[in-house]
């Protein structure tokens, strides 16, 4: 019986030593990992908000990696096309423009929106989404401006085409997998007089302008006294799927173009021989 607090104890005293082995090892470990990460000099995120930024960041170097993919596969597809005796035709400017596969320069309007300031009127009597720029009301700006004959827009640094996409949670605009805070700025480069008489003309604007006066949302249109220069377009290319509103011709002139192709490859009736 003697022997058992004996035991006991040391018991203890090895687990108390395995602890403060491993308490020691760790603290060298973490140590370690501090001195490598002070040495390779990476900026590692401490909160959400920088968690946020460095993933912006890493999101922009892969966007330039797959620019630069992008065009070595269109050299590469050039060159076999050559080599096989079918080489491409040269697309018509309005295709490149349109598609956004080149940088554009030329005169426009700069549209900037942004949310209400702390200390805006009525802030107490009015709904918090009336205080804050919508997804929907970049929309109809850059609808309105489409519209109005724009021939290439930018949304914050980003070229937007057709089949650009982008989100709004909150007060944070998510596009090309960039994340944006107001104020929101659009540029678009055509002439700025239909340009502005574009968003004049539209309902969805004007209910934004409403807003704008009744709370102090931001608002501010401004044409351009330099010429405005957009980069292309950095964003995929590929689509999953697609439909075609009703009423619209698909092609417009294939089948015309096909009956054509047809005739001219049967026989003519006044091919030598067929009178006789």
């Amino acid at each position: 019986m003697t022997d058992h607090p004996h035991r006991a104890r040391r018991v203890v005293a090895r687990g108390t030593l395995s602890v403060a082995l491993v308490l020691a090892l760790s603290g060298a470990l973490f140590a370690a990992n501090a001195k490598f990460a002070r040495a390779s000099g990476d900026r590692h995120p401490q909160d959400l908000r920088e968690l946020v930024q460095v993933e912006t960041d890493r999101v922009a170097r892969l966007a330039t990696e797959v620019d630069a993919l992008r065009a070595d596969v269109d050299d590469l597809t050039t060159s076999e096309n050559a080599a096989g005796g079918s080489p491409p035709g040269t697309p018509g400017t309005g295709y490149v423009v349109e598609g956004g596969l080149v940088p554009v320069v030329g005169p426009g309007v700069t549209v900037q929106l942004e949310d209400a300031p702390t200390d805006s009127p009525r802030r107490d009597e009015v709904s918090p989404d009336v205080l804050v720029v919508h997804q929907q009301d970049l929309q109809a700006v850059m609808n309105a401006l489409w519209a109005g004959g724009a021939e290439a827009m930018e949304l914050m640094d980003q070229r937007v085409i057709s089949t650009s996409a982008f989100q709004c949670v909150g007060n944070v605009l998510k596009l090309h997998g960039r994340l944006y805070s107001p104020p929101y700025v659009v540029r678009a480069i055509g002439d700025p007089t239909e340009l502005r008489r574009a968003l004049l003309a539209s309902p969805a604007v004007q209910s934004y302008l409403r807003d704008a006066a009744d709370v102090g949302l931001g608002w501010s249109v401004i044409d351009a006294e330099e010429p405005l220069a957009l980069g292309a377009y950095s964003g995929a290319t590929e689509l999953t799927s697609a439909s075609v509103p009703d009423g619209v011709e698909i092609l417009p002139g294939l089948e015309a173009a096909e009956a054509e192709a047809e005739d001219r490859a049967s026989p003519s009736s006044s091919a030598p021989g067929a009178d006789g």
